[in-house]
C-alpha cells in the first residue's frame, strides 16, 4: 500500500514537473542575439544568456538551427526565424500581411500623389467617387498609349456634358510599393481631366483608411 501511494505521488509529481516545463518553454517574449561562433551562438532569452551549439535548445525551448556571418537561425514555437546581431524580436512578432502607403492632403483638402503607369512616373489624384482611372488624350499619349487602336469606344458624363472617351488596359499601376497588374482606365478625348484621376478600377482592390487631412492605401501581400 505505501509503495503504491508513494509510486503515484511520484507519478504526480513527474506530471507537474513536465506541465511546468512546458508552460515555460512558451513563455518566452523576447529573443536577442548577442555573439556568434562557427558553430555556437550566445542568444539573450528573456534576460537570461544561452550558448548553443548547432542543434541544441535551450531549456526556454529555443533551438539553434545555422549559424551565418551576421545572423542565426533560430526555432522556438514551431517558427523558424532568421535573427541579425543585436537585433531584438518579441516572439508574438508577425511579417506583416500588408503593404502600404501613407498620403497626406494638401492645402486644399486633396489628395496628390506620385505614382507609376506602366513604369512612367505620373501625378495621381486620388478620386474615390471616379470609378476608373481616367486621363486626358495627351496624357495617353505620352504615356505610349495607343487608345484609339487598343481601346474600346465608349461615352462618360463631364462637367463639359457627355463625351467620347476609350476604354483601355494599362500593364501596371503602382503606388510606392503597391502595384498591380492590368488595370482599367479611360482615355477621355478631350482636356478632361487636369491631373489623372486613380479611380476604383485600382482603388477598389485595396483597403483604402481616409480621414480628412490624410489616405492610408493597404494592399494584402
Amino acid at each position: 500500500m505505501k509503495r503504491t501511494l508513494h509510486s503515484t505521488l511520484l507519478n504526480l509529481l513527474l506530471l507537474c514537473s513536465c506541465a511546468f516545463m512546458s508552460v515555460s518553454a512558451t513563455a518566452v517574449e523576447k529573443i536577442h542575439l548577442q555573439g556568434l561562433f562557427s558553430n555556437k551562438a550566445v542568444i539573450n532569452i528573456d534576460g537570461k544568456n544561452r550558448v548553443l551549439s548547432i542543434g541544441q535548445t535551450s531549456p526556454e525551448g529555443v533551438t539553434l538551427l545555422s549559424v551565418g556571418q551576421d545572423n542565426a537561425t533560430l526555432k522556438f514555437d514551431n517558427v523558424t526565424r532568421k535573427y541579425g546581431m543585436d537585433t531584438e524580436i518579441g516572439t508574438d512578432y508577425q511579417v506583416p500581411k500588408f503593404v502600404e502607403e501613407k498620403y497626406y492632403a494638401d492645402d486644399n483638402g486633396m489628395f496628390l500623389v506620385i505614382g507609376t503607369i506602366n513604369s512612367l512616373a505620373v501625378r495621381f489624384l486620388v478620386d474615390t467617387g471616379a470609378s476608373s482611372i481616367s486621363m486626358n488624350k495627351a496624357q495617353a499619349a505620352q504615356l505610349g498609349i495607343d487608345y484609339r487602336l487598343n481601346g474600346e469606344v465608349t461615352g462618360v458624363s463631364t462637367a463639359s456634358g457627355y463625351v467620347k472617351a476609350y476604354r483601355v488596359k494599362l500593364k501596371s499601376v503602382s503606388l510606392g510599393k503597391i502595384t498591380q497588374k492590368n488595370v482599367e482606365a479611360l482615355v477621355i478625348d478631350g482636356r478632361h481631366p487636369g491631373p489623372i484621376l486613380l479611380g476604383m478600377s485600382f482603388l477598389g482592390n485595396l483597403k483604402v483608411e481616409k480621414t480628412a487631412n490624410s489616405l492610408l492605401i493597404k494592399q494584402r501581400k
